[in-house]
C-alpha cells in the first residue's frame, strides 16, 4: 500500500506485510521523500509493538519479556531523526517476539516446535538459536523460557512470508534506489543495548558500532563516525559485544556501493530509570544522531562520486 504523507507530493509512506493473527495491520511501514534527498536508510528491526493478542497469550510473563526484547522506542528516535535530516526510514511493526529480522531463516530452534518439518533432517541449532535467540527467541537470561507451549510450524510459515520475507525484499530494493541515485548507500541498523557496565561493574559505552570485523562497511566510513563521538565525548565500542548480524550479512556489500553499519545505543541514554518510557536524555540523543547522519550522508555521497567515476565502479555492475 502506498501513500502520500498529508500535505505533500514528495513523500512517500509504503506499507507492507501482514502481521499473522491481526489482519489487517502491517508487518512495517516505509517512508521517505520522493526522490530521497540522502543516501542513508534507517532501519529498526526490533522495536515492534504490534503485539497479536494470541502471542501474548502464549507467553509467559508477557509484558517483561516483551520490554526485554524490544530496542525499546528506538523506532521514536529513527523517525525523529528522519524528519530532521531527510533520511529514508524502514521501521518493523511486528514484535521481536514474534519472529526476530536480524537472523536468517534457517536459524530456528525446533526443539521449540511440536512437528519439525521433514526436510530440516539431521539438526545441529546455530549459535543464535542455541542462545535462545533464534529467529524466534526462546528464552532469556534472568527470565527463562518465553513460552508457555510449543510452536507450530504453520505459524512460524505464515511468521516468515508475512513479516521476514516482505520486509527484507523492501530493504534490498530501497538499498539498491539509493545506490542507483547516489553512487552508494549507507544502512543504519538501529539498535538499543542494555547498560553494558552492568556486566562488569565498570562503566560501558554509550553506543556499540558493529560492522562485521571490517566486512560491511567501508573503513572511512566506520573512522568517521567514531571521530564524531570523540568529538562529542561520548564513549564507544566496536563489534563487541555486538558485530551486527543476518541484516548486514544480506544486505552489506561494500565493494558494490551497499555500505552498512549496526548501531547499539545504551538505553539508559535516552530512555527513564526503568528503561521502559522516554526519559530526559531522549531529545539530545535524536540531536547526536542528527548530526551523526548528516555527517555520515555527506561522505557516502562523495564515496559514491568518486566510485561510480571509475571504470570498474558501481555503476558498471549495476547495469549488468
Amino acid at each position: 500500500m502506498e501513500l502520500h504523507a498529508p500535505g505533500t507530493d514528495d513523500s512517500l509512506t509504503i506499507t507492507g506485510g501482514e502481521i499473522p493473527g491481526d489482519s489487517g495491520i502491517p508487518a512495517f511501514y516505509f517512508r521517505a521523500p520522493n526522490p530521497s534527498a540522502i543516501p542513508v536508510l534507517i532501519a529498526v528491526p526490533h522495536a515492534g509493538r504490534a503485539y497479536p493478542g494470541a502471542l501474548l497469550e502464549r507467553m509467559r510473563n508477557p509484558g517483561f519479556a516483551a520490554l526485554r526484547l524490544e530496542d525499546r522506542y528506538v523506532d521514536r528516535l529513527a523517525e525523529a531523526v528522519a524528519r530532521q535530516t531527510e533520511a529514508s526510514l524502514l521501521v518493523a511493526r511486528a514484535p521481536r517476539a514474534m519472529i526476530d529480522l536480524n537472523r536468517a531463516v534457517d536459524d530456528v530452534d525446533w526443539t521449540m516446535f511440536g512437528d519439525r518439518p521433514a526436510e530440516v533432517g539431521s539438526y545441529t541449532p546455530g549459535r543464535r538459536a542455541r542462545s535462545g535467540l533464534g529467529l524466534i527467541p526462546r528464552r532469556l537470561p534472568g527470565i527463562g523460557e518465553l513460552w508457555k507451549r510449543r510452536h507450530d510450524h504453520a505459524d512460524l510459515a505464515a511468521r516468515i512470508s508475512g513479516i521476514h520475507e516482505p520486509y527484507h525484499a523492501r530493504l534490498g530494493e530501497v538499498m539498491l534506489g539509493l545506490r542507483a541515485r547516489w553512487g552508494a548507500a549507507l544502512l543504519l541498523d538501529l539498535h538499543s543495548m542494555p547498560p553494558l557496565g552492568l556486566r562488569s561493574g565498570l562503566p560501558g559505552p554509550d553506543f556499540v558500532v558493529g560492522d562485521r570485523f571490517g566486512a560491511s562497511c567501508h573503513g572511512n566510513l566506520v573512522a568517521s563516525t567514531f571521530a564524531y563521538f570523540h568529538q562529542i565525548r561520548r564513549s564507544a565500542g566496536h563489534n563487541r559485544p555486538y558485530a551486527g548480524g543476518y541484516v548486514l550479512e544480506r544486505h552489506a556489500a561494500p565493494g558494490r556501493g551497499l555500505h552498512a553499519v549496526q548501531l547499539e545505543i545504551d538505553r539508559s541514554c535516552y530512555l527513564d530509570s526503568r528503561l521502559a518510557e522516554p526519559g530526559p536524555g531522549f531529545e539530545s540523543m535524536v540531536t547526536l544522531l542528527v548530526g551523526l547522519v548528516r555527517r555520515l550522508s555527506a561522505e557516502v555521497a562523495a564515496l559514491g562520486t568518486l566510485e561510480s567515476s571509475t571504470p570498474s565502479g558501481v555503476w558498471a555492475e549495476a547495469a549488468e
